[in-house]
């Protein structure tokens, strides 16, 4: 039996690229790790963030969509990301660059069983930082040299991921019974799910709100992505989701790794995706994210995207 070994990336709705680009890049300190398009619809950018090669597990995604409007906040949502760092001074240092920087946050509290400092990027996304304190990390996490954040206050990866849902006694079900997550503490407002028990990098926090469902716009989340090893790992997946009962998208080839898709029953969509090939498959660790990569079935295509993007830099 195959488990689930941790995050692999999460997707966004953004406005504006450019803001989006600098609050990433400049404010978190993350590397742009690759500037693509949405392969589903290329007239948008894709931009992925994360460590130096945005290894799985460390990849914040944006799709840009320049017409969409504002969030309605509501249930049945993927409603905040957590991201790993060092420790408590970590905390203590990005609430200091925070208020340095005029980035709208809270004070340091508790969240999940952790030291945490919630704050929102320019677009209302909600996000918060998580004492990580000294938890194993995977291995192949690497720091990026250049960040302009000091190494020992740097964003490790994703943390806890928050689902508010309707029904949270079917999304305990599917985690638990279907992709084999193990329940790590419950309280009367929050259960805390582990994909690798005892490990921070594979956390959902479920929150239950009745309520109409959110309405998605700009700083929305659009899907979780969990890790899976291989293509081989994903057609386990895709038969097992199959079998009960839920509806699988076939596998996805999205060049740079290999896709599952569902939703469950909330409506939370849901994608695994194989560790590999990586961002790496069409450009060397030094050039990432500086032009514009596209998969090969788009390359001839070139020209004509290129003239529907606007410049990013």
């Amino acid at each position: 039996m195959y488990t689930i070994s941790g995050h692999h990336h999460i997707s966004m709705l953004t406005k504006d690229v450019k803001e989006n680009n600098q609050f990433y890049t400049k404010v978190l300190g993350l590397r742009r790790v690759k500037k693509t398009v949405n392969q589903d619809d290329p007239s948008m950018y894709h931009l992925f963030y994360g460590d130096v090669t945005g290894s799985a597990g460390t990849e914040l995604s944006f799709f840009e969509m320049p017409r969409v409007g504002s969030t309605i906040r509501g249930t049945n949502s993927i409603s905040q990301i957590g991201l790993l760092v060092p420790s408590y001074a970590s905390l203590v240092f990005w609430k200091n660059r925070f208020e340095l920087l005029d980035v709208q946050h809270g004070e340091i509290t508790k969240y999940a069983g952790k030291d945490a400092l919630h704050f929102e990027d320019n677009e209302g996304l909600r996000m918060v930082l998580l004492n990580n304190d000294g938890l194993e990390t995977p291995e192949y996490w690497s720091a990026w040299k250049d960040s302009m954040v000091p190494v020992m206050h740097r964003i490790l990866g994703l943390g806890a991921i928050e689902l508010t849902v309707r029904y949270a006694d079917r999304l305990d079900k599917t985690l638990k019974e279907l992709l084999g997550y193990v329940e790590a503490s419950r309280s009367e407002h929050e259960v805390v799910y582990q994909s690798v028990a005892g490990q921070s990098f594979g956390e959902i926090v479920v929150k239950q709100q009745d309520g109409s469902a959110e309405k998605p716009g700009k700083g929305s989340i659009h899907h979780i992505a969990i890790r899976v090893k291989d293509e081989e790992e994903l057609r386990y997946w895709d038969k097992v989701i199959n079998e009960q009962g839920f509806r699988t998208s076939g596998i996805v080839d999205r060049f740079y790794f290999q896709s599952l898709y569902f939703r469950e029953s909330n409506g939370i969509l849901f994608e695994m995706a194989t560790d590999g090939p990586g961002f790496t498959a069409d450009a060397s660790v030094e050039s990432l994210g500086k032009g514009l990569d596209l998969p090969p079935f788009l390359e001839e295509r070139r020209a004509e995207i290129e003239a529907n993007l606007q410049p990013i830099d």
